[in-house]
């Protein structure tokens, strides 16, 4: 496996946002400067962005970098449908597809890096058949990028984690070996037991101090009730700051006022979400979430595997699935999407600062559009991607 990121020190001649014609300067990794574009030649070391537009790095906020089928000729969609089907199906093959390795997930990867992508948050299955295995994948193919990459783990029970005795233990394993986050999911559509599980999950977090990112398919009032028990183990626990639910279904289903509550609670404690801004079902109300002051941000979830044929690794298309499902056509709307996608999505990955300004780690994206709106609504190549301040990929 080969990524060779190539280190620069100037992306040239391009527009931040849209904005007037600009160079980027880059020391050390970050963005040192942005100054009025030079008309010097472009020289060796430097980017020539053509008066392209510039975008901060897109960052997948939920992704599943351990467990595609990339690479390998076509695999047809088999095994029986919903999450418990899945699981068995998925169990029952990856072993002969060779999930995890470093191979799949570097091919995973080199799709997200060609589409933009520059920091990510990846859940890595953790359970008694793979055991830590896949961490320890993903780090090694995450490695390659030589710290061009930003990346956070979290360890995710995709098979339960009462149900499963041993699994617990595993998911401390993972927490005392550095992972950034441990996950759960569908406390009580899977485990069957929503206090245990969330009370488990939330005490190995404040016992070990990393983050939690927490699964949660259940709808309705069950799904709710869930939102309700995480918002109360996070204040009990002291973990402000540090939970993510991923999906939560339940709160575009709940009623007008339980959702201005459930949000109001969760902005007080600084719990997030993240959405794959699902097909065919109510979207994440990016105003109602704003005004509230509850933090979104968008994955690509899992691509080419197991569960489902469908994911090109592109997060700028998710965002566009996000706001033409919303209706969203404003042009300060459509922007708004655009930042959640690279800027205001940055925490997910780590990453301090990623704003295409001084200080900002330098990962810069380049688009042939006019405008960001331009750039989402048409969802245009990357022409050019740079992340911690090395080239990574050019068309």
């Amino acid at each position: 496996m080969v990524v060779s990121p190539v280190p620069v020190s100037a992306v040239r001649n391009v527009r931040p946002w849209g904005g007037p014609l600009s160079d980027l300067l880059i020391s050390g990794g970050e963005i040192s400067a942005v100054v009025v574009a030079s008309a010097a030649p472009v020289s060796d070391g430097e980017v020539d962005g053509r008066g392209l537009l510039a975008l901060p790095g897109l960052v997948n906020a939920h992704a599943h970098v351990d467990k595609s089928w990339w690479g390998h000729p076509w695999q047809s969609y088999g095994g029986a449908p919903g999450t418990e089907g899945r699981i068995r199906h998925e169990r029952a093959r990856r072993d002969e597809l060779g999930i995890p390795s470093v191979g799949i997930t570097a091919n995973v990867l080199a799709e997200f890096v060609r589409h933009g992508t520059t920091a990510l948050r990846t859940h890595v299955d953790v359970d008694l058949g793979v055991g830590l295995r896949g961490i320890e994948a993903v780090r090694e193919a995450v490695a390659a990028y030589e710290g061009a990459l930003a990346c956070e783990i979290v360890a995710f029970p995709q098979d339960g984690v009462l149900r499963r005795p041993g699994v617990l233990e595993l998911l401390a394993d993972a927490a005392a070996a550095g992972v950034e986050h441990i996950g759960g999911l569908d406390p009580a559509g899977i485990d069957r037991d929503p206090v245990g599980q969330i009370d488990a999950i939330l005490a190995l977090a404040a016992e070990y101090g990393c983050g939690v990112d927490i699964h949660l398919h259940d709808g309705g009032s069950l799904g709710a009730f869930q939102f309700d028990l995480i918002i109360e183990r996070t204040q009990r626990r002291g973990l402000e700051g540090r939970v993510n639910i991923a999906h939560g279904f339940a709160i575009v289903e709940v009623d007008a006022t339980r959702r201005r509550d459930l949000l109001q609670s969760m902005a007080g404690l600084g719990i997030t979400m993240t959405t794959v801004a699902p097909l065919r079902m109510p979207q994440l109300g990016l105003h109602e979430f704003d005004d509230a002051g509850v933090r979104f941000g968008f994955g690509t979830d899992g691509i080419r595997d197991l569960w489902s044929p469908y994911g090109t690794g592109d997060l700028m298309g998710i965002a566009w699935q996000y706001a033409r499902s919303s209706g969203i056509v404003r042009d300060e709307d459509l922007r708004r999407v655009v930042e959640l996608t690279t800027s205001a999505a940055a925490p997910f990955a780590g990453v301090t600062r990623n704003e295409l300004d001084a200080g900002s780690r330098a990962d810069v994206v380049l688009v042939d559009a006019e405008n960001p709106m331009d750039a989402l609504v048409r969802v245009l190549p990357r022409q050019i991607v740079v992340a911690g301040g090395r080239l990574l990929h050019t068309r």
